[in-house]
């Protein structure tokens, strides 16, 4: 059994651990990560990536159907699915293979094993038998192991025909029907994805909306678009069972006191994640938790001094893009750098069907509830020449103002390359821009940007265009 000593170790290669472990040997320090799985975590894996690209498959299907709206001809549209999934798991193969390259060039020590932390602050690596292979010391540990799919008590997953998003992006086929509890982004998501290949689709939500965190305009966008798909959404509506049948499953639900059965082929449980807290190690090492989560400061110190944590096992947002910021703050302030600590109220946040949905800061009603008085300003696409031209003109920019000071509270978008749009808005949250300096900001023309600039505008009774 071999014995090593770092400056850093990183328990983890998701999109917290493998930018926490490359940032710290380009600070200069000696860094393992340890990984049981494929390097990338569950984003490049079996999350953000490969959804990704099932869902381009599912957008250029779509145009497809659509083609003879740009004056084209598209005879006999078909897919294979197999290939649909098969590229899906060739580009996140690239990228995990990315990750390793960049470990290789920064000077990190990749060990492959079951990180466990012990008494005396070191770490354990297992091999899957369970054998401890190597004991790591370092001055520093940070724990960025992640999160997994919430499963419903009692509910026997089995993979096939109760399945969580990790199986349903590897199906071989696309099921005639399917149900998909929870309606947030991963449910959303995979919703758009399998009706567009012809699944008919239930979406089943225990809120009163579909993606129930985003502004109510901007969900409503969503929900006219799916029932156009022939989606059906039952919201304000709680599963009570999940049993398999003899050729499919058969999920019991009650709403406004009725119960109901809804029988399909196969059903998809997206109720959210769960920090992956067990089998590390924790108790040992008398590690704090609060609610299931590891408790950390504001640069992710835990209550053991040299132990941070980071990602999805310190809690929500489940976002990886916060989980590599976390990574980033917590090992420049171990180094001894000047940090400001993030601010969680400016995190973007997106969702991929089609309309996209993208927001960050206060939803209108959130805003409302804080006793704020508010302009609001709202840009519908239909109004866009770039969207008519794109052939998508569903959709809108809100922008929330405080009338006050002219700070910008949120922004929402739904619509074409609504994700890619909000980043101007999380910049100018950041910088404390006010709705003037948004609309005074020249935008091209042609573009969706210019939503943003003619939503502001019109928050303040001087859009141009609407």
């Amino acid at each position: 059994m071999a014995n090593a000593t770092f400056d850093v170790i990183v328990i983890g290669a998701g999109p917290g651990g493998y930018v926490a472990a490359i940032r710290a040997a380009q600070l200069g320090m000696t860094v393992a990560c340890v990984e049981r799985d494929n390097l990338g975590g569950i984003c490049l894996n079996w999350g953000c990536i490969p959804t990704k690209a099932l869902i381009r498959s599912a957008e250029v299907f779509s145009l497809f159907q659509h083609s003879k709206n740009f004056g084209l001809s598209v005879e006999n549209a078909a897919f294979d699915f197999k290939e649909i999934v098969s590229r899906s798991r060739k580009i996140s193969e690239r990228l995990t293979k990315g990750v390793g390259f960049l470990f290789k060039k920064n000077g990190v020590t990749h060990i492959s094993g079951t990180a466990r932390l012990t008494a005396d602050k070191r770490v354990d690596v297992l091999d899957p038998a369970g054998t401890v292979t190597q004991t790591l010391s370092a001055k520093h540990i940070v724990i960025a192991t992640g999160a997994r799919p919430r499963t419903i008590p009692g509910v026997d997953f089995d993979g096939s025909r109760i399945i969580t998003s990790k199986e349903a992006m590897l199906l071989d086929r696309v099921p005639e029907s399917m149900v998909i509890i929870g309606a947030g982004a991963i449910g959303v998501e995979f919703a758009y994805i399998y009706s567009t290949f012809g699944c008919k689709v239930t979406l089943i939500e225990m809120l009163p909306t579909i993606l129930p965190i985003e502004d109510s305009e901007i969900t409503e966008v969503v929900a006219r678009a799916f029932k156009r798909m022939k989606i059906e959404m039952l919201t304000n509506t709680r599963v009570e069972q999940v049993t398999k049948t003899g050729d499919g499953v058969a999920i019991t639900t009650a709403a406004d006191g009725q119960s109901k059965e809804i029988r399909a082929e196969m059903t998809l449980v997206a109720i959210g994640v769960r920090s992956n807290v067990e089998t590390i190690g924790l108790e040992q090492a008398g590690i704090s938790l609060e609610k299931g989560y590891i408790k950390v400061d504001e640069f992710y110190r835990t209550n053991i001094e040299g132990i941070y944590a980071i990602g999805d096992v310190i809690g929500p947002p489940w976002l990886a893009h916060v989980a590599s910021a976390e990574a980033i703050t917590a090992i420049e302030a171990l180094a001894g750098h000047d940090v400001d600590p993030i601010d969680y109220h400016n995190i973007p946040g997106c969702t991929y069907c089609q309309p996209q949905v993208a927001s960050v800061g206060l939803t209108e009603a959130a805003a409302r509830g804080k006793g704020i008085d508010l302009k609001i300003g709202r840009y519908p696409f239909l109004a866009n020449g770039k969207a008519l031209a794109l052939g998508e003109n569903q959709g809108m920019v809100k922008l929330i103002f405080d009338s006050k000071n002219n700070t910008l509270l949120g922004a929402h978008i739904v619509g074409a390359e609504a994700t890619e749009l909000l980043a101007e808005l999380v910049t100018a949250r950041s910088l404390k821009a006010t709705g003037r300096d948004l609309f005074k900001t020249i935008h091209a023309h042609p573009t969706l940007s210019e939503g943003i600039m003619e939503a502001a505008a019109a928050a303040y009774s001087e859009a141009i265009h609407v």
